[in-house]
């Protein structure tokens, strides 16, 4: 195949040119090399292609009747194989899959629909329930992007981290707990609790840490996204234990303190499938999610 494609584009030159060293010239090759694939377009196709006039070459019937058909197609072939310097944000027009989990909906999505809207304003982006990560979902564009805690899916998916967060107490304002700046392990442990999961565990690292100083907590509900779990602590004096940066833009009227036990960090993170990697329209949304998510990490750090 790669032999026929030569074929062509030679062909074409020598059209365009009407000479073997202009043609060799054209393409970047010697003028013996460019006589070699002269000759097996010649056997290829039967017909001497150019004959000798003069000084010169003309082309043959044969070979003109090929002029236009040649050129379609060493031009389709270029277009397809040159990298995508044409693609244009504003006209790309497509449906976006992000499966996450509803606290990044929460944090992410007003800025990132914002900057599509500046930049790719006809893209609709529709988010996905987060469940079980899998990679048939992303191998077959079921799903477009992965956001959130990404285990290791094996070498067909590709993982970059987007940050690392961490658990806090989330209090509604007025709560007991929210009067000082960090409650003791014991104070914290006395409460009525909220937590997260979506496979309904009623257990977690913060419960593996209150064990190790001697303490368990009461858990009075659970539920299976932290807007549940925040809806029912700004109702109740329950603590939610939710992960802070994933739920930045949902804590209104609520207080948000340290946990009083060490827990594992959070990292958070964009998977997809490699074939998609250098789709450039999920380049863009990949690099949109992930400085995003950095600016979101300063203004944390400001605050």
């Amino acid at each position: 195949m790669n032999q026929d494609l030569n074929l062509l584009v030679a062909l074409d030159a020598m059209l365009s040119e009407g000479s073997v060293s202009a043609a060799a010239e054209r393409l970047n090759v010697s003028v013996p090399a460019m006589s070699r694939t002269l000759a097996r377009a010649r056997r290829m196709i039967g017909d001497p292609l150019f004959v000798r006039a003069g000084r010169g070459l003309v082309p043959t019937p044969r070979a003109e009747a090929l002029r236009e058909g040649t050129r379609a197609l060493v031009h389709q072939a270029q277009q397809l194989l040159r990298p995508d310097e044409a693609f244009d944000p504003r006209t790309w027009r497509a449906t976006f899959t992000i499966r996450t989990d509803d606290g990044m909906v929460s944090t992410l999505a007003p800025r990132l629909l914002g900057r599509l809207e500046e930049i790719a304003p006809l893209v609709t982006v529709r988010f996905a329930a987060q469940g079980q990560q899998d990679v048939i979902a992303l191998r077959e564009g079921h799903v477009d992007l992965d956001i959130g805690v990404i285990p290791d899916l094996g070498p067909e998916i590709v993982r970059q981290l987007l940050f690392r967060d961490r658990f806090v107490a989330a209090l509604r304002d007025g709560h007991p707990l929210a009067r000082g700046r960090k409650p003791t392990a014991a104070q914290f442990a006395a409460c009525g609790h909220v937590t997260v999961s979506r496979r309904g565990l009623l257990t977690g690292p913060v419960d593996v840490a209150l064990a190790k100083e001697g303490l368990s907590r009461r858990i009075r509900a659970v539920t299976t996204t932290f807007t549940e779990a925040l809806a029912i602590a700004r109702a109740t004096d329950l603590v939610a234990t939710v992960a802070e940066r994933l739920t930045q833009g949902s804590l209104t009227g609520l207080t948000t303190r340290p946990l009083p036990v060490a827990t594992p960090d959070v990292p958070i993170s964009q998977a997809w499938h490699p074939r998609f990697s250098a789709d450039p329209g999920h380049k863009l949304v990949r690099s949109l999610v992930h400085a995003l998510c950095a600016e979101l990490g300063k203004a944390k750090q400001a605050a």
